[in-house]
């Protein structure tokens, strides 16, 4: 019997686009960080609960060619915290203190433009328990007529928990119950969700002046302690009351002072007075003292509303509100409209016309306009209306209308937008209508349409608008939804010329000049489009990491060597790639040897290669790979060569995997499969496990010894996979013959399926022998011929039935060179592995491209 050694690789499902080697996207959710506890629900929903304010880390691995680009994104935790307005674009995803807003559904999206993204999910519930409130509300009712009054009081006490919170009363020392006599109710009102509970005191009695305590209790989940929060209640306690020295609205000139009185003028206990600014903080330049609010120097970014509220938890705080509006105005612009009715785009004798003028102000309706023609006030007649709210266009915008323009018409008008008695400065605005004023054209100078510069220079968009009056432009992006290098969406020029300081590659694309529609005519925009070019250095390659056999060992030598492949990205977006720098190093060690690779012609997908020979075992290497063009060197990829031992089994003549030993022969789990296999023996399987179904032993029948098997009792639902995955196994061989023991026992079983993965530049998968249904409750053989025609791996997939009493276990496994025992295996159908024509076994086709475990030997 002879052993052969071999190394263990990473593979995924790989695809061919042109002659690319790409392989589809795949992920998976794992987690680190502060957790209390990591769970699964009663829908199979993995669930992650962490304390309000600890560190919650999330980690994506992803496996694929090009390497996904992974993007975290979030649904809502609750009704106030919508989809996340931003996404993060990285394989860890790390939340400092995390709040409750921020728990929720987290999706990890895997995408590298093969195939269909990968999203994998994961719920986190945060955990947390507020300070409880608890505020005082009384009624006083007429009893028999008006003989006497009742006096009750309501003490209500609420917290925001997760999970909700138990409450309990006390007056004193003394736990209070519900109905422990005719004066007390504990209750919880509807709609409140098990967040408040309320203590009804009625009939308000001499012993019912007392202290009240409410205790919250979340029942020490995560850690978190009680609460509590107590009350003296007397016969003088009331709500709080306020007055105000100023009208809810006070307009202001910049650079006033301003005082705001508030006082009390009622409450027991003493409330507490606070002031607030809406919507920003309060200002730098304020002070608060006794309840007034001064304010010096005011100033535009002061203007808002300000509250004053009063708060000693009993009835409703008192609130008193003041808008504060700082007189302001800024923005005058213009727009000529001509006959709307007519649908006419230019000024023509005969036709009305309208011309309009708006400012920004504060208070915008406090602004009062006045027209001029020629440097007169302009009259207002049948023929020239003026009026002040257009529908149309802007709030309290004036408007000057023509009807039948006249030659004598032709002029210079003249709008001020003014706040009369206030000390601003008026703003003007100025139109000259005439034979001249025709509408905005515009278009790209010749040989300006494309723009091509290096990356890091200068570069100028150019558009060129005739018309009179000419307005601004607006540029935009618009292959790309994307903001201009100064943050915003569009940039406005008064020239027509977009100039970008050192322009990145990331700036190439197409942008779009457009005429605005103020100050200047109010009509369909005109557009133009320019392209910008932007040669830069070479995009990073992309490592696959699926290489067939990447790793060679030299006996003799203890030298390895290593066959490193990628592809570039983007290698059409930028100068031809001439070459590529290689530079290997020694990990622990600053000697780096450094080595030219010459490329002919790069395409996309294309899949380059380069042995990496005389490596020492055991030893990794840092691997750095640079492209190489005209512009110079590009962005640099880098990974880890790690040597890899081979695995050496106890007994090298025996060529059986009886799953004796922890390492289970090399089988690895397929990280992508719904869930795993066990291994497990009489000993160590659950005591409570389903009757009627799954294995008492092993094949050998002791107690002590060891199997694979697959648990269909919940949280497993129908069809959902395992896989168990061999190494890689390269050894050449005319015929091999895959023999095990299956048990299939249950009314409920689904199906046991052996699947033979061809390795060369692409995997495939293809299914050689499959079984289905109850088989008995006793271990039976399977011998399966197989004719790989280069690199394989044999994978064991089983898939849960429809119910619960569907347990599946395999026992030593075999793979042997040459022919299968002759006699009968059973009515299986012959059919063929790509690339030869012997025939395998395979019984029925079961889909889902999930992987498996494998280990091999030669004889």
């Amino acid at each position: 019997m002879e052993m052969i050694c071999f190394f263990l690789l990473a593979v995924v499902p790989v695809s061919i686009r042109g002659d690319g080697v790409y392989a589809p996207a795949q992920a998976q959710i794992i987690h680190a960080g502060q957790a209390c506890v990591v769970k699964e629900d009663n829908i199979s929903e993995r669930v992650y609960t962490i304390r309000e304010g600890d560190t919650l880390v999330l980690q994506c691995l992803v496996t694929g060619h090009p390497r996904p680009q992974v993007r975290w994104t979030k649904t809502a935790g609750s009704a106030s915290d919508k989809f996340q307005e931003t996404s993060v674009f990285n394989e860890t995803l790390r939340i400092e203190k995390i709040q409750r807003l921020q728990g929720g559904r987290y999706y990890c999206k895997a995408e590298n433009g093969v195939g269909v993204p990968a999203i994998k999910s994961i719920r986190v519930d945060v955990q947390y328990l507020d300070e409880p409130i608890l505020t005082v509300h009384q009624t006083i009712s007429d009893v028999r007529g008006s003989f006497y009054q009742e006096k009750t009081v309501f003490l209500r006490c609420t917290v925001n928990s997760n999970p909700p919170a138990r409450f309990i009363w006390k007056r004193g020392a003394e736990t209070l119950s519900h109905s422990q006599d005719n004066g007390v109710d504990i209750y919880e009102p509807l709609y409140t969700q098990g967040e408040t509970k309320v203590l009804k005191l009625k009939n308000l009695r001499p012993q019912d002046y007392a202290s009240y305590t409410c205790q919250v209790s979340v029942r020490n989940v995560c850690g978190i302690l009680d609460k509590s929060i107590t009350f003296q209640l007397t016969n003088t306690t009331a709500p709080p009351a306020l007055k105000l020295s100023v009208n809810e609205t006070l307009v202001v000139n910049p650079g006033d002072n301003v005082t705001m009185q508030c006082s009390l003028t009622g409450g027991d206990p003493l409330p507490d007075v606070a002031w607030s600014h809406s919507p920003n903080p309060m200002p730098h330049n304020s002070l608060i003292q006794e309840g007034n609010l001064t304010i010096w120097g005011i100033r535009m970014e002061d203007s808002g509303y300000y509250n004053c509220t009063a708060i000693n938890n009993v009835g409703n705080p008192a609130k008193k509100t003041v808008n504060l509006l700082v007189r302001s105005m800024k923005n005058a612009t213009f727009q000529i409209t001509p006959d709307v009715i007519k649908e006419s785009e230019s000024i023509q004798l005969g036709q009305d016309l309208k011309l309009s003028c708006h400012v920004d102000a504060v208070p915008q309706e406090k602004v009062v306009y006045f027209w001029y023609k020629n440097g007169k006030p302009a009259r207002v007649s049948d023929r020239l209306l003026v009026s002040r709210n257009d529908p149309e266009l802007p709030p309290v915008t004036s408007s000057l209308e023509i009807i039948d323009l006249r030659f004598s018409d032709y002029g210079t008008y003249l709008c001020i937008a003014s706040f009369q008695g206030a000390p601003i400065p008026d703003l003007s605005v100025e139109v000259n209508i005439s034979s001249e004023t025709v509408p905005p054209t515009i278009s790209v100078p010749k040989g300006q349409s494309t723009i091509t510069v290096r990356e890091g220079s200068r570069a100028e968009l150019q558009c060129e608008v005739r018309g009179k009056p000419k307005p601004p432009i607006i540029w935009s992006r618009v292959d790309k939804e994307a903001p201009m290098p100064s943050g915003a969406m569009t940039v406005e020029t008064y020239d027509g010329k977009l100039r970008l300081e050192s322009v990145s590659r990331e700036m190439s694309g197409t942008y779009k000049c457009q005429t605005a529609r103020y100050n200047g005519f109010n009509i369909r925009p005109r557009e133009a489009l320019v392209q910008l070019n932007v040669q830069s250095k070479a995009y990073n390659p992309e490592f696959y990491y699926d290489t067939p056999n990447p790793t060679h060992s030299q006996k003799q030598s203890k030298n390895y060597s290593y066959v490193l492949q990628w592809t570039q990205k983007e290698p059409d977006a930028v100068d031809p790639i001439l070459k590529y720098r290689l530079d290997v190093r020694q990990l622990n060690q600053r000697n780096t040897v450094q080595t030219l690779i010459p490329v002919k012609k790069m395409e996309k997908g294309l899949l380059l290669e380069h042995i990496l020979r005389n490596l020492k075992v055991p030893q990794s290497y840092e691997v750095r790979l640079t492209p190489i063009t005209d512009f110079g060197a590009g962005d640099m990829a880098a990974r880890i060569i790690r040597y890899m031992e081979p695995i050496n089994y106890p007994n090298p003549a025996d060529n059986t995997c009886r799953f004796e030993d922890e390492k289970i022969c090399g089988f690895m789990q397929d990280k992508m499969d719904n869930f795993d296999w066990t291994r497990q023996n009489a000993l160590t399987q659950n005591p409570k496990r389903t009757v009627n179904t799954g294995p008492p032993t092993d094949i050998s029948g002791t107690q002590e010894g060891y199997y694979m098997f697959i648990e269909a009792s919940r949280p497993r639902v129908t069809g959902d996979k395992a896989r168990l995955i061999s190494p890689l196994y390269n050894i050449t061989a005319k015929y091999f013959c895959v023999s095990f023991f299956y048990h299939m026992y249950g009314k409920h079983i689904g199906s046991l399926n052996l699947l033979v993965r061809l390795r060369n530049k692409r995997a495939i998968d293809t299914q050689v022998w499959s079984l289905s249904g109850n088989r008995g409750n006793e271990w039976q053989q399977a011998h399966v011929p197989i004719n790989p025609p280069g690199p394989f791996q044999i994978i064991f997939e089983g898939v849960r039935g429809t119910s619960y009493e569907g347990d599946i276990a395999i026992d030593d496994v075999t793979l042997k060179t040459g022919d299968c025992p002759r006699k009968p295996i059973g009515p299986n159908k012959a059919v063929a592995l790509p690339g030869n024509g012997v025939p395998t076994l395979h019984r029925s086709s079961l889909g889902g491209p999930l992987t498996f475990f494998l280990y091999v030997l030669l004889r």
